[in-house]
C-alpha cells in the first residue's frame, strides 16, 4: 500500500516536472511566459533533487541550465514552433491530469521534438530551381517549359519583326508582286479644298508604290507650298524650272521634269514659291484654265500615271488640274469637318464637267487618317461608303506616326518604313487603283 502511494506521488511529481520543464522551454523558445498561471500546474516538490528525477526530467533540467548559461539559438524557419503553439499550458485539459490520463509517451514525443528543433543547427536545403527569391545560376536550371508558357511555343513567323519583314518584302519586291499597267495614260487630280486631309501624302505614296511595282509615274506639284516636291526629295528652290514656268511662261513640261532619286520610273515637276502668284498673273491670259492640259498633251514620254497634287483651294490652279485630268481622287479624313467641304468640291467638279472638261469624273475616294479607337471614324467611313458606293477604295489609310515622319527625311513611307501599316495600306490602295485601270473601270 505504501509502495503504491509512493509510486503515485512519483507519477504526479514526474508529470509536474515534465510540464514545468515544458513551460520553461516554451517561455525560452516562443517568449510567452505563463508565470501568472504557475499555480495551476503541479510542480516538483521542494525536497526533490535532480538525482531523484527521471531521465527525461534530467534532460529538461540540463537543457534549462544550458540555456541560462548562454543565449538561446534562433530556431530555423522550419522549426517546430507551430508544434509548440499547439500545446496550451493554460488549458486545464492539457495540464497534469491530461498527462496522467493520456500517458507520458505523448508528452515525451512532443518534448523531444521541441528540443530537437530548438537546438538543431539549420541545414542547407537543396535550392528550388523555380524559387526567384534565391540568387541562382540560370545555366544550372533545367530548360523546362512550364504549362501555359507560350513564350517558347511562339513560332518565329508570328513575331512582330517577322510580320514586319514580310510586309517589307511585299512592298519592295516588284518582281514578285508587279501591278498591272493601264492600257492608256491615266491623269488623276488629287483634290480636296480642305487642308490637312492627306492629299500630298496620298499623292507621293501612291506614286512611289506604283513606280516600284512596274509603272512609269509622274507627279506634278501644283501646290505653292511644294510639299510633294519635299516628300520626293526634289529641289524646289526659287529659280529652278517648275510648274510656274510651265503655266505662266509656257515652257515644255519635259524641261521642268526631273527624275526622283532612289525610285526608278518616277518623275516630278516641282513647285516653287513663285507659283503663289500664278493665279494673279493668269487672270488676263486667254484660255488660262487649259494651260496645264496643253502641256500634258504635248509631253511625249510614255507615262502610265500622272498625279496632280492640288492646293487646298478651289482657285485657278485647281481648275487647271480638273481640266487636265480625266479622273479625280479625293482623300477624305475620317472626321466630321472633312465632310463639310466635300459638297463644294463635288459642285465644282460638276461645273468643270459641264463647261470645260466633259471627260472628268470622280473615280476614287480614299479614306485617310483612320483611327480605329474612335467610333467617329467608323461612322464617317460608313457614311462615305454608303453614299459613294464602289468609288470608295477598300483600303483605309490608318493614322500613323511613320507616315508623318517620312517627309522629314525626304522619303515616302514606303521607302522610309516599308514594313509599317501605313506603307502596306498605301500599297493596297495602289493595287486597287491599278486593277481598276486595267479593267477600264476608271473610264
Amino acid at each position: 500500500m505504501a509502495r503504491g502511494e509512493a509510486s503515485g506521488r512519483n507519477a504526479v511529481n514526474q508529470s509536474g516536472g515534465l510540464n514545468e520543464s515544458l513551460r520553461d522551454l516554451i517561455h525560452r523558445v516562443v517568449g510567452r511566459a505563463e508565470d501568472s498561471r504557475a499555480g495551476t500546474v503541479p510542480s516538483v516538490s521542494a525536497g526533490a533533487t535532480l538525482a531523484d528525477a527521471s531521465p527525461l526530467e534530467q534532460g529538461a533540467a540540463t537543457a534549462a541550465s544550458a540555456d541560462t548559461a548562454e543565449p538561446p539559438r534562433p530556431a530555423s524557419p522550419e522549426s517546430g514552433i507551430e508544434q509548440v503553439q499547439e500545446i496550451d499550458v493554460s488549458d486545464p485539459a492539457q495540464s497534469a491530469p491530461h498527462s496522467l490520463t493520456s500517458g507520458a509517451g505523448e508528452s515525451q514525443r512532443r518534448i523531444r521534438a521541441v528540443l530537437d528543433d530548438a537546438t538543431a543547427v539549420p541545414r542547407e536545403t537543396a535550392p528550388d530551381p523555380y524559387d526567384v527569391s534565391r540568387e541562382t545560376d540560370p545555366l544550372s536550371m533545367d530548360a523546362r517549359v512550364l504549362p501555359g508558357d507560350v513564350s517558347r511555343e511562339t513560332e518565329d513567323d508570328d513575331l512582330p519583326i517577322a510580320i514586319e519583314a514580310r510586309r517589307a518584302v511585299q512592298v519592295l519586291n516588284p518582281a514578285g508582286d508587279a501591278l498591272p499597267r493601264p492600257p492608256a495614260r491615266r491623269v488623276m487630280c488629287v483634290a480636296n479644298q480642305k487642308g490637312g486631309v492627306g492629299k500630298t501624302t496620298t499623292t507621293v505614296n501612291l506614286a512611289v508604290a506604283l513606280a516600284l511595282h512596274g509603272s512609269r509615274v509622274m507627279v506634278i506639284d501644283l501646290d505653292p507650298q511644294g510639299n510633294a516636291s519635299t516628300g520626293l526629295n526634289v529641289d524646289h528652290r526659287a529659280g529652278v524650272p517648275s510648274t510656274y514656268d510651265v503655266l505662266v511662261d509656257g515652257i515644255p513640261l519635259a524641261e521642268a521634269t526631273v527624275a526622283v532619286d532612289g525610285v526608278p520610273n518616277l518623275y516630278c515637276v516641282p513647285a516653287t514659291i513663285d507659283l503663289a502668284g500664278a493665279e494673279i498673273e493668269l487672270v488676263s491670259v486667254v484660255a488660262r484654265e487649259n494651260r496645264l492640259r496643253r502641256a500634258i498633251d504635248a509631253f511625249p514620254a510614255d507615262i502610265d500615271y500622272i498625279f496632280i497634287d492640288c492646293p487646298p483651294s478651289l482657285g485657278l490652279l485647281t481648275v487647271n488640274a480638273l481640266v487636265a485630268a480625266r479622273e479625280v481622287l479625293i482623300p477624305i479624313q475620317c472626321e466630321y469637318y472633312a465632310l463639310e467641304g466635300l459638297g463644294q468640291l463635288l459642285r465644282n467638279v460638276e461645273l468643270v464637267k459641264a463647261h470645260l472638261n466633259n471627260d472628268v469624273q470622280i473615280t476614287t475616294i480614299l479614306l485617310t487618317m483612320y483611327d480605329g479607337r474612335t467610333k467617329l471614324a467608323d461612322q464617317v467611313a460608313a457614311e462615305v461608303r454608303g453614299h459613294f458606293g464602289d468609288v470608295v477604295l477598300g483600303a483605309v489609310i490608318p493614322r500613323s506616326v511613320r507616315v508623318s515622319e517620312a517627309p522629314g527625311f525626304g522619303q515616302s513611307v514606303i521607302t522610309y518604313d516599308p514594313g509599317s501599316r501605313g506603307s502596306t495600306s498605301y500599297l493596297q490602295a495602289a493595287r486597287e487603283i491599278a486593277e481598276r485601270g486595267s479593267r477600264g473601270g476608271h473610264l
